[in-house]
């Protein structure tokens, strides 16, 4: 997931500058709190990370204080059930690398079909956050079986709980995922299955490549 925004992405691009914020983020919670028990090593760290503009140190810059706009509701409980149905994926092809597979997540219309709306507008994508999580080369999402599904297809079936609120808003969700080996070639920059031959980039790719071409 962090190394496909990194490396893969054009340099100003939000997806890679929002990758970017959380590790920035983390890193600075992370130091903030070993720093009583470990303070050299803190203030070390903290001295050489080179985004900071303030060198008073890590003891003079105050305790931990992540911002409330971290707090997205439902963010946790999308992440987590789209961690579960990866989960099951991953689980159905046996150690094979599965991004030589591409996922279809079924869930009836309900809660759980709008969390994972939120990773994913597009009914298919390649490049969604949560195709990213499912570590796919292309994840589709749907609200009903397709109807060329052939009859002996690896269907995994499983739920996912969601409690929102405190426990005010709880449901308890259905979810087929079809994991399908994917017909695509695998792209020579990402390494994805979503080029059209082995020889060229995948359109995402390409996009990028001619980004950086312009910029120069």
């Amino acid at each position: 997931l962090l190394s496909c925004r990194l490396y893969c992405e054009e340099a100003k691009d939000p997806k890679r500058r929002s990758c970017q914020t959380v590790l920035a983020e983390a890193l600075d919670i992370v130091v903030r709190s070993f720093a009583p028990i470990l303070p050299h090593l803190a203030e070390e760290v903290f001295q050489y990370i080179p985004y900071k503009k303030d060198s008073k140190g890590v003891f003079r810059t105050g305790w931990i204080n992540a911002s409330s706009a971290w707090k997205k509701p439902g963010m946790e409980e999308a992440i987590e059930g789209a961690c579960a149905m990866r989960d099951s994926f991953l689980g159905s092809i046996s150690g094979k690398n599965a991004l030589e597979y591409e996922v279809i997540i079924v869930i009836e219309p309900g809660l759980l079909f709008e969390l994972m709306e939120a990773l994913q507008a597009e009914e298919t994508s390649s490049v969604s956050q949560l195709n990213e999580i499912m570590m796919a080369s292309q994840t589709t999402l749907l609200s009903e079986l397709p109807k060329e599904t052939p009859s002996d297809a690896n269907i995994t079936k499983g739920t996912f709980l969601i409690n929102l609120e405190g426990g005010d808003i709880c449901e308890q969700s259905s979810y087929k995922v079809i994991a399908r080996p994917i017909a695509k070639a695998k792209c020579p920059r990402c390494r994805r299955y979503t080029a059209e031959s082995s020889s060229t980039p995948c359109p995402r790719c390409l996009q990028v490549l001619a980004a950086g071409k312009g910029s120069t």
